[in-house]
């Protein structure tokens, strides 16, 4: 592993031979923060002193670009060799995400390979669960595995998350990107929402119809509204947690909701993506805020409504329509101005050839113009990716130039 001074630092601090999920935080956090506050206020001399943010968070916030920003929905994991090596050493995914200089190694692979202008804590949306009283494992090969909420008193064992003790391992992670990174590449958050986490609790695994969740919604919604608001509740101050140690943007994916109805959209998922979004912007709201579903052509203009800054289009959606669409859903919901778009070229151009990698990427880029566009995969990379194809990828939109 490549490590730098900051997480050879950390790695004498605490060793990751020992691993427990439960385990107190190391005394790393409280080193790597104080490094990290000198840098975290990045200064820009040639602006007499004020603070710059980083080309992916201006363009997020709809300011005026030089060019367009990019980064790839998991971007770190296994299309990489050097992530594939690492599983050698920790075979467990959890191994992985929650050993802080780990997950540090594993997030900074794609920046350190191929100049992303963002850096994405490397995690999981169901990381938060244990604490709120869902424990869960991860098979390597059939995902995560839950003993599934089916009734009142399953819900009577949830709690509110202490983020603090649930995963100190994701602020020391986020606290060592921050210094690791620099000024120039920002570093993301990300949390699942409390739909798409409800899915995985309430099947129990996961799913290809989502037959459970919809039956519990059918016949007992207060059961699952309860379920929703305690995760919405908890997934709002994980979400703050991530910020309070060095996220600059966050990422909400609420990826299963694309298989609801519009009218079950509105009422089981819709809601408790707000409450999240609004917990963001009542105490941070300089952070920018990104929505993400699979398969969500037709939520787009309610997507739009929830508030977030930028919708991230599935490949599913022509950019030019998309962009329309989300200011049309938020000229609606009485959001001024129009909204930021991210996305959408399909993963699986990138088993192409580079002329068409190049030619495809070209063309979302033109039709998304020159401001609130993040460049971004439509979902995320495929592993049998090769990593010439994605450096082809990452080159095209940062050689790209709009015409004055």
């Amino acid at each position: 592993m490549k490590f730098s001074a900051a997480i050879l630092l950390s790695l004498t601090l605490g060793s990751i031979e020992a691993f427990s999920p439960n385990a107190s935080p190391s005394r790393t956090a409280t080193v790597v923060r104080s490094a990290v506050d000198e840098a975290v206020d990045t200064k820009d001399s040639s602006k007499g002193g004020e603070t710059k943010d980083p080309l992916l968070i201006r363009a997020a916030k709809g300011e005026k670009v030089e060019r367009t920003p990019v980064w790839m929905m998991r971007q770190a994991g296994r299309h990489i060799q050097e992530y594939r090596d690492l599983c050698k050493k920790y075979p467990t995914f959890r191994q992985r995400s929650e050993i802080p200089e780990v997950a540090v190694e594993v997030s900074l692979q794609p920046w350190r390979n191929y100049k992303t202008d963002g850096c994405i804590l490397f995690s999981d949306i169901l990381t938060p669960l244990p604490g709120v009283g869902c424990e869960f494992t991860i098979d390597e090969k059939l995902g995560p595995v839950m003993d599934p909420i089916k009734n009142w008193d399953d819900v009577k064992k949830m709690h509110p998350i202490d983020p603090s003790a649930a995963a100190p391992f994701v602020a020391e992670t986020l606290q060592i990107l921050r210094k690791e990174v620099g000024p120039e590449t920002a570093v993301l958050g990300f949390v699942g929402c409390p739909y798409t986490l409800a899915t995985y609790m309430i099947e129990g695994k996961t799913s290809k119809e989502y037959l459970e969740i919809k039956k519990m919604a059918f016949n007992e919604p207060k059961l699952l509204h309860t379920i929703l608001q305690n995760l919405a509740d908890s997934i709002g101050d994980y979400a703050l947690y991530q910020i309070e140690n060095g996220a600059q943007l966050i990422q909400i994916f609420d990826s299963w909701a694309g298989h609801l109805s519009a009218r079950d959209y509105e009422e089981f998922a819709m809601p408790y993506q707000k409450q999240i979004l609004d917990k963001i912007k009542k105490h941070h709201p300089e952070i920018p805020t990104v929505v993400y579903i699979k398969h969500s052509g037709a939520l787009l203009e309610r997507m739009a409504g929830t508030g977030a800054d930028v919708v991230s289009l599935d490949w599913t959606v022509d950019m030019a329509e998309g962009r329309a669409r989300v200011n049309k859903g938020r000229e609606l919901a009485g959001l001024s101005g129009p909204g930021g778009v991210q996305g959408n070229l399909d993963p699986g151009v990138l088993l192409s050839n580079h002329d068409t990698i190049r030619e495809r990427t070209e063309e979302i880029l033109r039709k998304a113009g020159p401001t609130g566009h993040v460049m971004n995969l439509g979902h995320g990379i495929e592993a049998c990716t090769p990593e010439e194809n994605a450096a082809c990828f990452i080159e095209t939109v940062r050689n790209f130039r709009h015409e004055e």
